[in-house]
């Protein structure tokens, strides 16, 4: 199994900056990548931004320019700096790990943004 542990998640207003962090642990080998998706109240969970193993970031349209996701592999974490966020980035974010077929989740952080 795979455990996952995410903090950073916070009240924040419009145009403000958050940092989210997700530490993963347990059977973590052969991972090919860790990511972030959110889920807005009444919405469904949708990606946000991944991170293969080999470093190669991916980002939602609605993110790009705003946000980046990074990854320290002597950690094993991967972080998400969210920059200019807007009311509409308002939701539960989980921490993902995939590996093949196979995905892990994280119990997920709230991030709240204000107007």
């Amino acid at each position: 199994q795979v455990q996952l542990v995410e903090s950073g998640g916070g009240l924040v207003q419009a145009g403000g900056s958050l940092r989210l962090s997700c530490a993963a642990s347990g059977s973590i080998f052969s991972i090919n990548g860790m990511g972030w998706y959110r889920q807005a109240p009444g919405k469904q969970r949708e990606l946000v931004a991944r991170i293969t193993s080999g470093g190669a970031p991916y980002y939602a349209d609605s993110m790009k320019g705003r946000f980046t996701i990074s990854g320290d592999n002597t950690k094993n974490t991967v972080y998400l700096q969210m920059n200019s966020l807007k009311p509409e980035d308002t939701g539960v974010y989980y921490c993902n790990v995939f590996r093949g077929r196979d995905n892990y989740w994280g119990q997920g952080t709230q991030v709240t943004v204000s107007s």
